[in-house]
């Protein structure tokens, strides 16, 4: 139990750390619009599909997945600021409401294919056969 720990812990640092760079490297391309946590929390679906479907094949060890699975895509992505960010784009005027809407839905839509891709790149059917 306190390896398991060990390794969530380790890995939940370096998601940190990977979220605080995205958030330095990806500019807003509207304003107040929060890609940088869209982008953030994308990749951490990804991982999360792909490393899955790796360890379900046996690919990768359950460390493996408790340090990239649990680990960095814990530490990358970051519900609250999703949340806080949906709020802050909602708050602003009623036309804000819609792009916070829109942010919402693309995030929700685009995480799950985020997840697909990735449970498909690392060998896992997703259909329910």
């Amino acid at each position: 139990m306190i390896k398991s720990v060990a390794v969530v812990f380790v890995g939940g640092a370096l998601g940190a750390v990977l979220r605080e760079l995205t958030m330095l490297m990806v500019s807003d391309p509207l304003d107040k619009f929060p890609l940088d946590i869209l982008v953030a929390n994308l990749v951490a679906a990804f991982l999360l599909g792909l490393v899955t479907a790796l360890h379900r094949r046996r690919i990768v060890s359950e460390q493996a997945e408790m340090l990239v699975g649990t680990g960095v895509a814990g530490g990358l992505s970051t519900f609250s600021s999703f949340a806080y960010g949906a709020v802050v784009l909602a708050s602003a005027s009623m036309a804000s409401a819609a792009v916070a809407s829109a942010y919402v839905v693309i995030s929700l839509v685009l995480g799950y294919i985020a997840v697909t891709v990735g449970l498909k790149f690392g060998g896992q059917r997703t259909d329910p056969a």
